[in-house]
């Protein structure tokens, strides 16, 4: 099981961080990442991370203004999100899957938490 907590409303250029608590098998996970999903782009990849926590990679969009982060001792994926825009508004869910491989297709992730809402407004 997956549960996001973080999420709410921020002004353009602010920061948040987005938490993903795993339990049960869900903390085995070799790979987790983060994706969001509007009605009009549908769910798209964020960032993902390898089990060890050593090697992140992201969605263009997001380079350089979001960090991926794991702590395996507390079974918890972060998202840091600075410098937010408008356009980042949307239901962040955290994913998580046994893929060794770098994946960002939505479909590889078996096992997905039920979303939180982010909302960058003015």
């Amino acid at each position: 099981q997956l549960v996001e907590s973080g999420g709410g409303w921020v002004q353009p250029g602010g920061s948040l961080r987005l938490s993903c608590v795993a339990s049960g098998e869900s903390f085995n996970f070799y790979r987790m990442a983060w994706f969001r999903q509007t009605p009009e782009k549908g769910r798209m990849f964020v960032a993902t991370i390898n089990k060890r926590g050593d090697n992140a990679n992201y969605a263009g969009s997001v380079e350089g203004r979001f960090v991926i982060s794991r702590d395996n001792t507390k079974n918890t994926v972060y998202l840091q999100m600075n410098n937010l825009s408008p356009e980042d508004t949307a239901a962040y869910y955290c994913a998580g899957d046994q893929v060794v491989l770098v994946k960002t297709d939505y479909q590889h992730y078996s096992s997905w938490g039920q979303g939180i809402q982010v909302t960058v407004s003015p």
